[in-house]
């Protein structure tokens, strides 16, 4: 009798309970949990509405068989893609626009080299694509400023602020014509040549 109560005894702690196991389980149970990536909801920010012209002309150009105007929109829009894999895609029409004129000047560029080449067939070709690019750009709705009004924006911005050392006026100036509600916010213009005019107006006079 004493033998099998004792063999009795031994089977109850040598084995343990559901409540000394249900932490170990419940750890257990709950780690895949713990591991699964959250998931949020939300809506891609819709293309810019320029983007969706030209994806749309791109068809259009495709059935008409418009071989300048094919090539143009092919290219932007591969541009575009490239831009999407890269911590800078194109989010609104004014980058779209900026865009646009980089390849203009790119054509341009190109078709001067060709006419000094005497390859006058290339160069009407890059000048053809060009006209189309401005075309688009023109379309687009962006206000475009010359070089002259730009320096006139930076010349009387410069003077509502108070800084008189060159380099720190330089960078004064540059954030505060593109500040929000600033003169150039939401223009189109390059960055490169807001930025050399700005060295020049900074300079002492």
């Amino acid at each position: 009798m004493a033998s099998t109560t004792s063999a009795f005894i031994f089977r109850r702690l040598g084995r343990p309970s559901l409540q000394q196991t249900w932490p170990m389980t419940k750890a257990i149970s709950l780690a895949p949990l713990r591991q699964m990536p959250r998931s949020y909801s939300s809506e891609a920010p819709p293309p810019p509405p320029l983007l969706a012209k030209l994806k749309t002309d791109l068809k259009t150009a495709m059935r008409n068989k418009d071989s300048t105007r094919l090539a143009v929109l092919r290219s932007v829009l591969s541009a575009t893609l490239n831009a999407s894999k890269t911590d800078k895609p194109i989010k609104t029409n004014l980058q779209l626009v900026a865009l646009l004129r980089r390849i203009a000047r790119t054509s341009q560029d190109s078709a001067g080299e060709f006419r000094g080449a005497g390859r006058d067939d290339l160069a009407d070709k890059e000048e053809a694509q060009v006209r189309v690019l401005e075309e688009y750009a023109a379309s687009s709705g962006i206000e475009s400023i010359s070089e002259e009004q730009l320096r006139e924006m930076i010349i009387a911005a410069k003077d509502e602020l108070e800084s008189k050392d060159a380099k720190s006026l330089a960078g004064e100036l540059m954030k505060a014509v593109f500040k929000p509600g600033g003169p150039l916010d939401g223009k189109d213009v390059e960055k490169s040549l807001v930025a050399r005019i700005v060295k020049e107006v900074a300079k002492p006079q």
